[in-house]
């Protein structure tokens, strides 16, 4: 089954309702939570139809179920594609994305700042199996279509980038590699559907955190992958074989929290731009990383190919981890967390959220700085949270040597 929904309904509608009608039941005006495992058939032949697919329907819920099926149908259309599919993470859907598509002896062309958990699997599981990588100086487009000219069977870019906030060119880029006959693929979590939608750009497969902002609540994992049938039908193939297939409820809490997925991204996009703005005015401060800024160098990209610039903000602030230390629990509304994309602002340093999973080294060599703080706003009013940001600092200015005001 598949909804129609008017191609002239804008995002914010079908954030709210696409993907939903044809799995209500009993006259219900929310999708039912289904968690049976296994589904009755008394005729054996239909039984058999729906399995191998040549029938719609359910047999197992490693295969597919009625509330993640209309779950993977929002996300579907909110991206334009043809076809989604679901995961238990955000991890399980990029893993599962690359090995579906990759053999020995293939080469990979990425960046240096992706996602700490990503950068793991270009650097150390993919070599295991004799796949080659290769991680350019992210946004020299220069150096990367050099090495796609060379070979490439995977393009994979993050933009904007985790925590680095960093801009690609992905029309330029997938151009390349479509020229060389390469697959891409774009992790879309920190814009979401709301602010890019890399399908109309070129890409291959689109890859969400589903964890992160299309839950919204900090409450659930769960990852998703779009792209065009063709496709999917070998992901969800990877899928069912491997099983990260995605929990029923868990499906039912993202569809939930999609609903209002526009509302918080608008409210989360302003409040970064003016924190962007308060933090690049501060003696403690650096640097500041939001693509909305007009000295970000990437700035002009960024406008170019998204409807906004998202809810995540970076910091390198002046003393390092000290200066850190001692602002982190000076905040009132701020959870201290490995997660973003949620309803609360979100502070963390990349040595234990995004690059958890890497040395001290490894981060000094992709780039990060022991004072980079990621900072992923949330829904409260804003002039909240500078006031928080202010004070906060204010505390950090009179307890540091005035020495580290002059770095």
């Amino acid at each position: 089954m598949r909804e129609h929904i008017d191609n002239n309904a804008r995002i914010g509608t079908k954030a709210v309702w696409g993907g939903e009608k044809d799995f209500r039941v009993f006259g219900a005006t929310q999708v039912p939570v289904v968690l049976s495992v296994a589904y009755d058939y008394s005729d054996v032949d239909e039984w058999q139809e729906v399995a191998l697919g040549n029938k719609p329907g359910y047999t197992y819920n490693r295969m597919s179920n009625p509330t993640v099926r209309a779950m993977e149908e929002k996300v579907r259309l909110l991206e334009e594609a043809e076809e989604a599919i679901a995961f238990s993470s955000g991890m399980a859907a990029i893993s599962s994305a690359l090995y579906t598509f990759l053999r020995p002896g293939d080469r990979v062309v990425s960046v240096k700042d992706t996602y700490g958990g990503t950068n793991k699997i270009f650097t150390e599981f993919l070599p295991q199996i004799h796949v080659e990588t290769v991680l350019c100086n992210t946004g020299d487009h220069e150096e990367i279509e050099r090495e796609i000219a060379k070979g490439c069977n995977v393009l994979y870019l993050e933009s904007p980038t985790n925590p680095t906030l960093k801009i690609t060119d992905i029309e330029r880029l997938a151009k390349a590699a479509k020229a060389v006959g390469a697959l891409v693929m774009v992790d879309n979590t920190f814009a979401t559907p709301i602010n890019q939608n890399p399908l109309k750009l070129g890409v291959d497969l689109v890859i969400h955190s589903a964890t992160k902002f299309l839950s919204g609540h900090a409450d659930v994992l769960g990852g998703v992958v779009c792209g065009s049938a063709a496709l999917m039908e070998k992901v969800y193939h990877y899928r069912e074989i491997h099983g990260a297939n995605l929990d029923p409820w868990a499906a039912y809490l993202i569809l939930r929290g999609m609903k209002t997925l526009k509302l918080r991204v608008r409210q989360q996009a302003q409040s970064a731009m003016e924190i962007a703005r308060f933090l690049q005015k501060h003696p403690l401060v650096e640097s500041v990383n939001y693509p909305g800024l007009e000295t970000h160098p990437h700035h002009d990209i960024a406008k170019k190919q998204m409807n906004g610039f998202g809810g995540i903000l970076s910091v390198v602030l002046k003393g390092e981890m000290e200066t850190i230390k001692l602002l982190l629990p000076r905040l009132q509304y701020a959870n201290r967390a490995g997660n973003l994309g949620a309803v609360e602002t979100i502070y963390g340093p990349a040595r234990t959220t995004s690059h958890v999973e890497c040395t001290l080294e490894e981060r000094r060599a992709l780039g990060i700085s022991e004072g980079l703080l990621r900072i992923s706003v949330g829904i409260e009013d804003t002039e909240d949270l500078i006031a928080d940001l202010s004070q906060a600092l204010a505390y950090v200015e009179s307890q540091m040597p005035l020495s580290i005001h002059n770095l």
